[in-house]
């Protein structure tokens, strides 16, 4: 097929474009600013906003099928931005992909449009919620894929695929903002470290959505939880993406109901003032840092037919090294 990849530049977009080529199709993406991608085989850009409808009509010509996943991702700002974006931008695309006869759409999620703070022990996709969803980015990311899902029919058919926890060799977001942290020594654990989390390395992720499009025609209309199926104590998955990386693990702790209210305190502040970086705690952040949250990956794997071909020891030997290259 010739695939429509909407948010290429971001980390798991180049990795979902270079699966999706390697599995056979050819892949236009789309996004605000050059991809870095066109010129490899099988992959060209389109450059526009998924809010402006006539760049996405000129984008999706010849288009067989989309994978979304433009979209807002911060811990914190304007939530007008994320409105605009994570919810205006899905109807605009739904709208578009219907006005150009293309009907198949991967949707890109995340676990956070379920999750409402407690802790998930082996939860399957539970359906989005965005009264219940912490922080703006879930809230509007639940409505988004409420909003596409509600799209899907036999004509339009829709699949929405919430990959956790996206990690791997040049991650600024999740593995950058650890390593800087442990650098510096502002990383600590909170509570004892113990509480088990589920995480997903970055080529995982991507082969899940090459996979969901293929099995489209039997899963549309459903919401799937991609993981790498192998929760670990956070306070070991920290060690050892720092271990991997040259830096210090977290040797300090502190207690979780006090990450929670200050990330609640940081949060309003940076509502009335932003800093030029993500804030360093927020509500949301010390929950996901505080509790479990692993998931059944039972029904993932029989239906999209796939299976994680990278485990997480070897997605840390990977990062090891990206890191020795990268000081050489």
């Amino acid at each position: 097929m010739k695939v429509l990849v909407t948010g290429a530049s971001g980390f798991l977009g180049g990795a979902v474009v270079r699966d999706l080529v390697a599995a056979g199709h050819e892949v236009r993406t789309f996004q605000r600013r050059p991809s870095g991608l066109a010129g490899e085989p099988g992959i060209s850009d389109a450059i526009g906003s998924v809010t402006d409808a006539a760049a996405l009509a000129s984008a999706l010509d010849g288009i067989d099928a989309v994978v979304h996943l433009a979209a807002k991702v911060s811990l914190a700002g304007d939530p007008t931005e994320f409105e605009a974006v994570n919810v205006g931008g899905t109807r605009t695309l739904v709208d578009a992909m219907r006005s150009a006869g293309v009907g198949r759409l991967v949707f890109v999620s995340s676990p956070s449009v379920a999750h409402s703070g407690s802790s998930i022990v082996g939860d399957g996709a539970l359906p989005a919620d965005p009264a219940s969803a912490r922080g703006d980015y879930a809230r509007t990311k639940a409505q988004a894929e409420l909003l596409a899902l509600a799209a899907d029919s036999e004509e339009f058919k829709v699949v929405a695929v919430r990959p956790h926890l996206v990690w791997g060799p040049g991650d600024t977001q999740l593995v950058g903002r650890i390593v800087d942290r442990a650098r510096s020594g502002r990383l600590p654990l909170l509570g004892h470290g113990a509480a088990l989390i589920d995480t997903t390395y970055v080529d995982n992720a991507a082969s899940a959505m090459t996979a969901a499009l293929a099995q489209l025609d039997e899963v549309h209309g459903r919401s799937y939880v991609v993981t790498n199926g192998e929760p670990r104590p956070v306070a070991e998955m920290l060690a050892g993406i720092c271990a991997a990386a040259g830096a210090p693990a977290p040797r300090w702790s502190v207690p979780a109901s006090v990450a929670r209210t200050a990330g609640g305190v940081v949060e309003a502040a940076w509502r009335v003032r932003p800093g030029v970086d993500e804030p360093p705690m927020t509500r949301f952040l010390a929950e996901q840092l505080s509790t479990a949250h692993w998931f059944d990956q039972r029904a993932t794997r029989a239906e999209l037919r796939w299976t994680p071909t990278v485990t997480i020891d070897e997605g840390l030997e990977r990062l090891a090294e990206y890191y020795a290259t990268a000081a050489d």
